[in-house]
């Protein structure tokens, strides 16, 4: 029975936890440049209880179908551009990422509403300084330009700096933070990225998709609740007839 238990319970966990992910995508539907993320589930008989060896998987041992988050993968896809009016937006096409210097780390994101702060500087609002190939960018006031390739120059036509533009390295981790964040341990400058300012680049968080995966989630959820609480009731039982049988 306790199988039953472990079984029942895992699978609430991992259901909540795509909840969680879905809620978060439809959250964030609407902000710059989010990318999307899926729960991949998997179990424990297949983490723990196989060996991979000479390109294939062999049973080592048997075990109770447990449900566990494999991996959460982010949907990296690129979605439309909207044209806008205000001078500091900015949108990416094709790879890469804006790099951003918070208070703690260098974020990279592909958010591009930026604002400037009372120093001139180039920023992204409650995160931090957006980062040229030189430093912190400076830009002075509204009257800038950026080129498609992410030259910057001020309202003089006077070169300023390039905006740093940099992509995760081959298998290089990427770790997930709020609003569309990331960091990674080791990133590439790239050098032919194209750049469109007074543009911002939609989310790409597909709602219809979205919603479709809420309502399979919380029906999965509410069908492994309802094994748990019958699991539980066949104990009771159980142990009601071992004390009068004892």
């Amino acid at each position: 029975m306790l199988a039953g238990f472990y079984t029942a319970a895992s699978g609430i966990l991992v259901q909540q936890r795509n909840l969680n992910e879905i809620g978060n995508n439809l959250t964030n539907s609407q902000t710059v440049g989010y990318r999307s993320r899926r729960l991949v589930q998997s179990t424990f008989e297949h983490d723990f209880l196989t060996r991979y060896e000479n390109g294939e998987y062999t049973n080592i041992g048997e075990g109770d179908p447990v449900s566990l988050v494999d991996i959460v993968e982010t949907n990296f896809n690129e979605n439309s551009l909207e044209d806008t009016t205000w001078p500091y937006d900015m949108a990416l096409v094709g790879e890469g990422f804006f790099n951003i210097l918070g208070e703690e780390r260098q974020y990279l994101t592909r958010n591009g509403n930026f604002n400037i702060d009372a120093e001139g500087y180039l920023v992204l609002d409650g995160v931090g300084r957006v980062m040229g190939e030189s430093g912190e960018l400076y830009i002075g006031g509204p009257d800038f330009t950026v080129t498609n390739d992410g030259y910057v120059f001020d309202e003089n036509n006077r070169y300023v700096d390039k905006l740093l533009i940099t992509q995760p390295a081959e298998n290089a981790p990427i770790y997930k933070f709020d609003n569309g964040m990331y960091v990674t341990e080791n990133a590439e400058v790239l050098q032919n990225s194209t750049v469109y300012q007074k543009t911002l680049e939609r989310s790409n968080v597909d709602m219809n998709l979205e919603y479709t995966k809420l309502i399979e989630a919380q029906r999965n959820f509410q069908a492994c609740a309802t094994a748990l609480t019958t699991v539980d009731n066949m104990n009771a039982k159980a142990a009601t007839l071992s004390s009068i049988t004892g």
